[in-house]
């Protein structure tokens, strides 16, 4: 599913030549006839009004001078445009290497190719931060659009430039606001959009939350996973009020769920939960304390 450095030149234009290069010794040479003197031409913004040939002001033909071929700004505009003409040249390289051959994207096929180029594997964390960059639609596909544009906002035309932005994205995705974002994106990206789903198959919710939950794994996961798993409810889908609700589950209820309550506005699930994990949490409370199966629980005439 889912390694760019470009760079910008900016020439600065000056003119060549220079006043009072010119021996002094040489100016008695420099008359061409009575009164006529040549004319000295001031440097690039210096009023040229005072100079007199014949007793007329060269004024004009100073201004013309001065005149830079191209101004600085202009340069720089121009190389920037020929930065971006090259950096859009290396995408669509890139893009045409992977894309399907009868669909203008890239689909599972090219997916894994792209992804093993990346020397990344399809299922782990770094490409569903790329497919959120992507703001890809369905997992395994990236549009033409969602490619470049995604490409883009990494600042990446290359394999080694995508490379490169993982430690970045990686750290990008541990502040709260930017991880909000991804893991309301991952509920999206699960779903099936050919098919118009609503909600996500259970095991896919599983594994979604799994993957999502990589860098910053809350204490209560695991247990609701398992319970999820185990699917005491008949639970065959999780809505999008479930998903986004896990996340405010998991920053305000401490790790043994003393601080829930029914009262509030939780998903139903969430109250089936939290009833079956201190359930099951009592049963192995009680475990521990009955007696041991062991040589000690034999009967005095059995020892020996």
């Amino acid at each position: 599913m889912g390694q760019c450095v470009t760079k910008c030149k900016n020439p600065s234009s000056t003119l060549g030549s220079k006043n009072g290069d010119r021996d002094p010794s040489s100016k008695s040479h420099s008359r061409r006839g009575a009164g006529h003197r040549e004319e000295q031409v001031p440097p690039c913004g210096k009023p040229g009004g005072d100079i007199l040939v014949n007793g007329t002001k060269k004024a004009e033909a100073a201004t013309e001078a001065c005149q830079l071929p191209t101004s600085s700004g202009d340069a720089g505009r121009e190389s920037k445009s020929n930065a971006e003409e090259s950096s859009l040249q290396r995408l669509e390289e890139l893009f045409r290497r992977y894309k399907d051959e009868r669909e203008d994207a890239i689909l599972e096929e090219g997916m894994e190719r792209f992804c093993s180029d990346l020397c990344v594997d399809p299922t782990e964390f770094r490409v569903l931060l790329l497919a959120w960059k992507f703001q890809a639609a369905t997992m395994c596909k990236f549009t033409r659009k969602e490619f470049f544009d995604g490409c883009k906002a990494i600042s990446a035309d290359s394999i080694d430039g995508i490379c490169a932005r993982f430690p970045s994205l990686l750290t990008e995705a541990k502040q709260e606001d930017k991880f909000k974002d991804l893991y309301r994106f991952t509920f999206q990206f699960g779903l099936d959009s050919e098919e118009g789903q609503r909600s996500l198959h259970r095991e896919i919710a599983i594994a979604l939350w799994k993957l999502v939950f990589t860098q910053n794994n809350p204490p209560v996961l695991d247990q609701w996973l398992n319970f999820l798993t185990e699917n005491p409810s008949g639970i065959k889908g999780i809505s999008r009020d479930t998903w986004n609700m896990f996340l405010n589950f998991t920053q305000v209820i401490g790790p043994d769920l003393s601080n829930y309550s029914e009262d509030e506005a939780w998903p139903s699930l969430f109250d089936t939960f939290v009833e079956w994990e201190m359930q099951r949490r009592q049963r192995e409370g009680d475990g521990r304390g009955a007696p041991s199966s062991g040589p000690e629980g034999l009967c005095p005439n059995e020892q020996t």
